[in-house]
């Protein structure tokens, strides 16, 4: 099983070209089905060739009563059934025992997003008297404007920005790319960003954001200028390095309490919002599906349903007989 599930991935990074990510989430998966299948099998793993529907029922039943959500299951059936369609393409199985295992039905929860008054407040939070203000103004307006991802925010280097035509280039899941459009706010907070951005990266300010009497590069900054200017990053760490997802994370954090907002909000109810706010007014949804860069238009339709709650919600406040 091990050596099976181990061709699986070198398949997928190979092959399917799939990101480090989803690799590390389908290797856990395979863990998780074989620490059961230890226990099923007295301390033994079986042979891919020995396990059963049967099996895996139990597998999928031992899921639900440890209370694992209904989306985590449905995700590990999914990574199951691609495994076993590859074990019958490699020949390790004759048949493959998670096709006639379905995914648990669950009522898929609205995706929460902010109101534009709560973004209008949440984007004029960061302080424009200092340079990671300023950087975390440009962050913010970038991942509204854009409806991106905080994990494709953080890989966007120079090279990736055409702010002449307003467009950014995006590497979203599977290592797609696509072209994500900047509005005028979000290019406005771009160009301020890199009139810090220069300084950092020289050593004329601090990690503080202090203008120091004389330049001093970190250790980050000097790698940071090795590098061909069109792959640097975007944005930059207090080090003048490469922000990481978490620290994207955090800074929202600081944001929402400062101003009062939801603490439910994250990174990603930005691009909810956004999605959100598209069709709120009139964007057709194939281009918001582009937009976001969904592989499935089942994928965008959720945002149809907010759209639809929104407008309920309305109806029921302003129309005299609604209720």
């Amino acid at each position: 099983m091990q050596q099976s599930t181990e061709q699986f991935l070198q398949y997928l990074r190979v092959e399917r070209n799939v990101s480090e990510l989803t690799l590390k989430s389908y290797r856990e998966d395979f863990d998780a089905l074989m620490e059961y299948l230890n226990d099923l099998f007295n301390e033994r793993i079986p042979h891919p060739s020995e396990i059963t529907t049967l099996h895996l029922r139990g597998y999928v039943s031992a899921m639900h009563e440890a209370g694992y959500a209904k989306t985590s299951i449905a995700r590990r059936l999914a990574s199951l059934r691609s495994f076993f369609k590859f074990g019958l393409r490699d020949g390790f199985v004759t048949e493959n025992p998670a096709k006639p295992l379905r995914n648990p039905r669950g009522f898929r929860k609205l995706p929460y997003f902010l109101s534009t008054k709560e973004i209008g407040r949440l984007l004029v939070a960061p302080p424009s008297s200092d340079p990671f203000g300023i950087r975390d103004r440009a962050i913010l307006e970038t991942m509204y404007s854009a409806g991106v991802r905080v994990g494709e925010l953080v890989t966007m280097n120079l090279g990736d920005l055409s702010l002449a035509e307003g467009l950014v280039r995006v590497r979203g899941k599977g290592r797609k790319e696509r072209f994500a459009p900047l509005g005028s706010y979000a290019i406005k907070a771009i160009r301020k960003w890199f009139l810090y951005r220069k300084e950092l990266l020289l050593g004329n300010v601090d990690a503080l954001g202090r203008r120091r009497p004389s330049p001093k590069p970190s250790k980050s900054a000097k790698r940071c200028l090795k590098n061909n200017p069109a792959e640097q990053p975007l944005f930059l760490n207090k080090f003048a390095g490469r922000l990481t997802t978490r620290s994207v994370a955090r800074m929202l954090e600081k944001y929402l309490k400062l101003k009062g907002l939801d603490s439910r909000t994250t990174p990603h109810t930005l691009r909810h919002s956004f999605a959100t706010h598209l069709l709120d007014r009139g964007a057709d949804i194939r281009s918001v599906q582009e937009l976001l860069g969904h592989k499935s238009l089942v994928t965008t339709q959720i945002y149809t349903h907010l759209s639809t709650a929104n407008l309920l919600e309305i109806y029921e406040k302003a129309h005299p007989r609604a209720k």
